[in-house]
C-alpha cells in the first residue's frame, strides 16, 4: 500500500502539488488515482504493518475487510469499506463510507469535510472534527446520509488500515469498493437518490 500512495504523492509533488492544500492540487490527486486498475484489496492489507491498527479513531480515515451479518437480508453492503468513523456505538461504531458515492460526489463531500479538519498540516496530527449533529446541521454535507453505516466489530475480517490525511484523496479515488449483493452502478443510483440528485 504504501508503494502504490509513496508513488502517487512523489509524483504529484514533483509537479508541485501538495497535498490536499488546494483545489488544483486535491484533483490532481484524485485524477492521479483514477487512472489505477484492478488493485488488490489484499496485498494494500498486507503492505505496510504500520499502518495497522485494532482501534479506528473518530476522524481518521480507515480501510478494512467486513462481512456484514445480515448479508442474507440486505440489498448490498461494501465488503471493502473506507470509512471515516465517527460515533462508538454498543457492539461497533457509526461510519461514513466514502465508497457509497459516486466519483464526483466524493469529491464534493471531502471537499467540505476539509472544512472541519482539525489543522491543515495534513499529516498524523490532523483529523476530521465528526459528529452526526455537525454533519445533519450543515447543508453541504448533505452527500453524506447514504453513506452513515453502522459496522460491528464481530463482523471485522481484518484490521484496519489507516490512510494519512495526505493520501486523502488518492484513497477517494481508488477503484477499492467491493460492492456484494449489486454492482456499484445500482448502489451509486440509490445513493444519489437518497440526497435527491
Amino acid at each position: 500500500m504504501a508503494i502504490l500512495f509513496d508513488t502517487i504523492l512523489t509524483k504529484g509533488v514533483r509537479a508541485g502539488e501538495i497535498p490536499a492544500r488546494t483545489q488544483k492540487a486535491r484533483e490532481w490527486y484524485r485524477d492521479a488515482a483514477k487512472e489505477y486498475r484492478n488493485i488488490n484489496e489484499r496485498q494494500l492489507m498486507k503492505g505496510d504493518a504500520e499502518r495497522l491498527t485494532g482501534r479506528p479513531l473518530v476522524g481518521h480515515m480507515y480501510m478494512f475487510n467486513y462481512d456484514a451479518k445480515h448479508k442474507e437480508t440486505l440489498p448490498y453492503y461494501d465488503r471493502f469499506p473506507l470509512i471515516f468513523p465517527f460515533k462508538s456505538v454498543k457492539g461497533g461504531f457509526l461510519g461514513i463510507n466514502m465508497h457509497y458515492l459516486p466519483l464526483q460526489y466524493r469529491a464534493i463531500l471531502m471537499d467540505s469535510l476539509y472544512d472541519i479538519t482539525t489543522n491543515e498540516r495534513y499529516d498524523e496530527t490532523t483529523r476530521l472534527k465528526l459528529n452526526y449533529q455537525v454533519l445533519e446541521r450543515a447543508s453541504r454535507f448533505r452527500y453524506f446520509k447514504p453513506c452513515v453505516k453502522h459496522y460491528l466489530t464481530g463482523q471485522l475480517r481484518s484490521r484496519f488500515l489507516y490512510v494519512y490525511p495526505s493520501e486523502w484523496d488518492i484513497a477517494l479515488f481508488l477503484p477499492l469498493e467491493r460492492f456484494q449483493g449489486a454492482s456499484k452502478t445500482k448502489v451509486w443510483a440509490d445513493s444519489r437518490k437518497a440526497i435527491g440528485r
